[in-house]
C-alpha cells in the first residue's frame, strides 16, 4: 500500500481497513467487542476496523461498541454510518462502566498522558485505578490494554532498542503509571485467568498527528527542529490498529502476552526533518546536540507474528509532505516526543 492519501474520507478508510487475516481471525472472536476510549486518536480507526473485519467474517450479528464521553457528535455519527454502536459513558464512573453491555472481547485504549505534569493525580486516577475496574466489569472477555514504550529507558541506537523482557525503568508520572496498568491487568491475569494482551505502542503516525507531523509544523513555522530526542520509532497507524485487534486472539491467562509495537526502522530526527523539509521546498534548520540514548523499542516478536508495515518510513514521509501540499490541516495535539524527562 504505497498511493498517497489527500482527502480525509480517503484516510478514514484506509485507517479502517482489516487485512485478510485480520477477516479470518475475526471467525473465532469470542462474542461482541467493546472499545473503551474509542473517542480518543486511534479508537475511530479500531472501532471501524473491527466492524468490517466482523462483517467481513460473516460475524454481522456480533456487535461492535465504541465507548467514550462523546463530545463530538460528528464523531458518533461518522462510526454509525459504518455500523459501529457509539455508547456514551463517563469511564471515570464505576456505574456507568458497571451498566456497559457484556462482551468476549475488550479494547482498552483509556490513558490520561497530557497534562500529567500538573496534575499528576489525574494520570494515577486513569491509568492505574480505572483498570481495575475494567478487569472486575469483564473478568472473562480478552482484554487488550495499549500501553506504552516509556515504560523502558532510554537506550543508544546501536542497542537496536528496548525488548519486552528488558527491565522497566520509567521517568515521570505518565510512564510510571502506565507499567501501574499493565501491573493492574496483570493481576487480573494472574488472578483471575482473565486474558491479557499487553501493546506497548510508540510512535504511531498519520498525516493529521504524530511525530512527522509535529515535525512539519516546525518546519512549516521556520522554526527549529529540537535535535535532543536523537532518533525515534514510527509506525503506520493503519497496521497499529491492526496489530491491536489482532492481538485478541493472543491475549492468554496468567501471564499477559506482551508486544512492542513500532516500525521496524530507527530513525534520527535531523534525517527525517531533511527528509520532510525538502518535499514540502522549506528550509530545516536544527537546535541542540544529539544525544547518546534516545527511547526506542525493537518490534522484532511484533514483525514476526503479524509481518512488517504495510507503509515504508519513506512512504510516510512522502504520505505526511502530500498530506500538508494538498492544503489539509494537523490535529492541534502535538506528541511531544521530545520530551526526555518524562513530563507531559
Amino acid at each position: 500500500m504505497s498511493e498517497l492519501l489527500t482527502e480525509v474520507r480517503e484516510l478514514q478508510e484506509e485507517l479502517g481497513r482489516p487485512g485478510p487475516d485480520l477477516v479470518a481471525e475475526a471467525r473465532a472472536w469470542p462474542g461482541d467487542v467493546v472499545i473503551l476510549g474509542a473517542g480518543g486518536k486511534t479508537g475511530s480507526g479500531i472501532a471501524t476496523m473491527a466492524r468490517r473485519a466482523l462483517d467481513g467474517a460473516g460475524r454481522t450479528d456480533s456487535r461492535v461498541l465504541a465507548v467514550s464521553r462523546w463530545t463530538d457528535p460528528a464523531a458518533r455519527e461518522e462510526l454509525a454510518a459504518h455500523g459501529v454502536e457509539a455508547v456514551t459513558a463517563d469511564l471515570s464512573d464505576p456505574g456507568a462502566l458497571a451498566a456497559l453491555p457484556d462482551a468476549g472481547a475488550v479494547i482498552h485504549l483509556v490513558g490520561a498522558k497530557f497534562g500529567t505534569a500538573t496534575a499528576p493525580e489525574q494520570a494515577w486516577l486513569t491509568n492505574t485505578v480505572l483498570p481495575d475496574h475494567v478487569a472486575r466489569r469483564w473478568p472473562g472477555a480478552r482484554i487488550v490494554a495499549l500501553s506504552t514504550g516509556n515504560v523502558y529507558g532510554m537506550t543508544a541506537p546501536v542497542e537496536g532498542g528496548s525488548l519486552e523482557g528488558d527491565t522497566h525503568r520509567p521517568q515521570g508520572d505518565y510512564a510510571i503509571t502506565c507499567l501501574g496498568r499493565e501491573r493492574v491487568f496483570t493481576h487480573a491475569s494472574r488472578t483471575r485467568n482473565t486474558p491479557v494482551a499487553l501493546i506497548r505502542l510508540n510512535y504511531a503516525v498519520e498525516p493529521r498527528y504524530g511525530v512527522l507531523a509535529d515535525l512539519a509544523r516546525t518546519l512549516l513555522a521556520g522554526q527549529p527542529v529540537a535535535l535532543d530526542t536523537g532518533a525515534v520509532n514510527v509506525v503506520w497507524q493503519r497496521y497499529a490498529n491492526e496489530v491491536v485487534l489482532r492481538s485478541i486472539g493472543h491475549a492468554r491467562g496468567g501471564t499477559p502476552f506482551t508486544l512492542n509495537l513500532t516500525g521496524p526502522e530507527t530513525a534520527g530526527i535531523r534525517t527525517l526533518a531533511l527528509r520532510l523539509a525538502e518535499r514540502l521546498e522549506v528550509k530545516a534548520e536544527f537546535a541542540g546536540e544529539l544525544p547518546g540514548t534516545s527511547l526506542l523499542s525493537d518490534a522484532t516478536a511484533c514483525h514476526a507474528l503479524f509481518g512488517y508495515p504495510d507503509r515504508t518510513l519513506g512512504q510516510l514521509v512522502d504520505l505526511q509532505a502530500a498530506w500538508l501540499l494538498a492544503g489539509n490541516e494537523l490535529w492541534d495535539k502535538s506528541t511531544k516526543f521530545e520530551r526526555r524527562d518524562g513530563r507531559f
